[in-house]
């Protein structure tokens, strides 16, 4: 995964980086390797909160409660990732996991309940726990499955 220096200096890095995961998450069922090995990971499909350009980004999510949780810590970084911009502009998108596709609703979860959830899923995951702290409250988004149609 690269770090955020890189990032920086280089975005394409990261979306090169994304490409490889999508690529690998898609041949192989929902299964990937890498940084990611061991982790429950999802595609999450996604329209850019300025241009609507549609974006493909992987991340590991979570259940807690019944839902499906994702956390935008960008591995710590001072900022938020761009698919949390993304979400909150447009919260329709799509959800892949393992090999079932579907349209979602993302809702962004706050105060007493992000901070609960955000502990539980800690709790259970060392490499969320070891994140560096960043000066930003880390958005955690619960997928919702909408009905197609």
């Amino acid at each position: 995964m690269p770090t955020h220096a890189e990032v920086e200096a280089d975005p394409g890095v990261l979306c090169t980086f994304n490409e490889r995961i999508v690529a690998a998450f898609r041949a192989r069922g929902g299964v990937v390797g890498g940084p990611f090995a061991g982790a429950d990971v999802l595609l999450l499909t996604t329209s850019g909160a300025r241009t609507g350009a549609i974006r493909v980004v992987p991340l590991e999510y979570f259940r807690v409660d019944g839902r499906l949780v994702v956390l935008g810590t960008y591995g710590g970084a001072p900022r938020h990732p761009a698919w949390v911009h993304n979400l909150r502009a447009h919260p329709n998108v799509t959800v892949e996991v393992g090999q079932r596709s579907f349209p979602a609703v993302a809702h962004e979860i706050t105060g007493a309940d992000a901070d609960c959830t955000y502990q539980a899923i800690a709790a259970r995951s060392p490499r969320v726990a070891r994140y560096p702290t960043p000066r930003r409250r880390i958005p955690v988004f619960a997928l919702h499955e909408r009905e197609s149609g």
